[in-house]
């Protein structure tokens, strides 16, 4: 065999390495890099519902305290947490919390997510993702699915399903994040937290503290 020919071999090995590689990143992505509590938040994009909408991407919340919500108006457990959710928007919003609650409605329903909004009377940021991109990028597995991002942009808990964000639990750790003393709710905490936790059989997944 000439050099020539064993150049060519070596080539044509390094060749199916590197195809072999990028097929199996490709199929077995989800399990090679999990989205998981410890793990870089990964960036998504989705458009505001104003009049003349903007992309905001993970970017944009760069160096703060990031609550992600995935969620949909036609799902029954996200109308049960939003409450809970506004909640502890008001509560730790002023101090630098950003809820960000990604809708995965189809393409044409941002009256019907606008309408929701007002109905519950939500305030904080929400933003539509209509090809649903978010939900491949963080590898949720329904609605709701939140994520509690830090502000280096590690995820520092996951939950699946509907739960009390306004728990003294949750607000712990928010504040803990956050750098301000935690406080207890003002008033009960918002719905029944059995009852979230039951009608969505959420997944709490532990929350990685600040430091790690």
């Amino acid at each position: 065999m000439t050099l020539r020919q064993q150049w060519a071999v070596v080539g044509g090995v390094v060749a199916l390495l590197a195809l072999g590689l990028f097929v199996a990143t490709r199929m077995l992505g989800d399990e090679l890099f999990p989205v998981s509590v410890g793990s870089e938040a990964p960036d998504f994009s989705a458009r505001t519902l104003d009049a003349a909408p903007r992309t905001k991407t993970m970017a944009d919340y760069q160096g703060q305290v990031v609550l992600l919500n995935v969620w949909a108006t036609w799902c029954a457990p996200c109308r049960v947490e939003m409450p809970a959710i506004q909640a502890l928007h008001e509560a730790y919003g002023p101090h630098g919390l950003k809820v960000v609650a990604v809708s995965i409605d189809d393409p044409g329903k941002e009256d019907a997510i606008r309408e929701f909004a007002r109905d519950y009377g939500l305030s904080f940021e929400i933003l539509h993702d209509a090809p649903g991109d978010i939900q491949r990028a963080y590898q949720t597995t329904g609605v709701p699915e939140t994520f509690v991002i830090g502000s280096d942009g590690v995820i520092r808990k996951k939950v699946i399903g509907a739960v009390d964000w306004n728990s003294p639990v949750n607000r712990a750790l928010v504040a803990q994040l956050l750098g301000v003393p935690a406080a207890a709710p003002a008033a009960p905490s918002v719905g029944d937290s059995a009852g979230l936790r039951d009608s969505a059989r959420a997944v709490e997944v532990d929350a990685a503290p600040p430091g790690r």
